[in-house]
């Protein structure tokens, strides 16, 4: 089933507005773990983005830069998705570039990405309606900054616990917090595909703007909509107890298991390690 983005106003849901979205597609490409980044802060990292077993191409794209890391899982049309994705993460990392950590500066950031898919869009009659959603995440100095766009998801698992830090913007969430549907409903709901907001499809967007503590011990998760739709929080809490201190291992096996469940969308997964300054 291919994603689709409605824009809604504020309260009954009008003026839907759809875009189809074909997902991602290519084969698994890795990203070497870091065994430090260049400020020494002693993260340690992993990352893949995979066709999966049913899309034609894969129109994921795993930002990996510095402190920063997150995902665009594209929309529209046959190659808009694969567009919309790698331009707004190319213009979401070089608007960071110089920039010191803040919620501020991440705003900005996906504020310059909506402008350069928006503009793409209008450039080119095959790209019309395309967008994507943004999910990123910025580690410095014991702090993490979350930009977050659409229903790619970031989560921390600490002392044991996985914690979902991001919250969807998809019909299914908006129905779930109005009571209309349950949590277990929500699940297999059939709307589950539909967002509410995206990078791109609008001259501006909303972002949803984070920020959280980072400690030694914690690791972080990104992924789109491939791997937690495939694999529950369960399952994905357990791979990272006994795994996620080789991000490498963990991002193989977290991949495995969504392909092993299906592989019914394009699946990328970025995870880090805060190592403190332990080894």
């Amino acid at each position: 089933m291919s994603k689709r983005h409605f824009r809604f106003s504020r309260g009954p849901l009008e003026r839907l507005r759809a875009h189809a979205r074909e997902l991602p597609g290519e084969s698994a490409v890795p990203t070497p773990p870091l065994a430090e980044d260049e400020a020494g802060l002693g993260l340690q990292s992993a990352s893949v983005t995979h066709i999966g077993l049913v899309r034609a191409n894969n129109q994921d794209t795993v930002l990996e830069k510095d402190r920063v890391f997150g995902v665009c899982d594209g929309m529209g049309g046959h190659r808009g998705g694969e567009v919309a994705s790698a331009v707004a993460a190319e213009s979401f990392l070089a608007a960071l570039e110089g920039r010191e950590p803040s919620a501020e500066a991440m705003r900005e950031a996906v504020d310059a990405a909506n402008t350069a898919v928006w503009e793409k869009a209008q450039g080119d009659e095959e790209l019309s309606g395309m967008g994507t959603t943004l999910t990123a995440l910025w580690l410095s100095g014991g702090r993490a900054f979350i930009a977050h766009v659409g229903d790619s998801r970031c989560y921390r698992m600490r002392d044991g616990s996985l914690r979902r830090i991001t919250e969807d913007h998809s019909m299914v969430m908006e129905m779930l917090r109005a009571g209309v549907i349950t949590a277990e409903q929500a699940e297999t709901h059939p709307m589950r595909n539909i967002i509410t907001r995206a990078v791109g499809t609008e001259e501006t967007v909303e972002t949803d703007l984070i920020e959280e503590d980072s400690r030694p011990g914690d690791i972080w998760l990104v992924c789109s909509d491939g791997l937690y739709s495939m694999v529950p929080d369960e399952a994905i809490s357990s791979t990272l107890a006994a795994l996620g201190r080789q991000p490498d291992q963990a991002v193989q096996a977290l991949l495995d298991a969504a392909l092993a469940a299906g592989g019914r969308d394009n699946i990328s997964i970025s995870l880090i390690r805060d190592r403190g300054d332990s080894r």
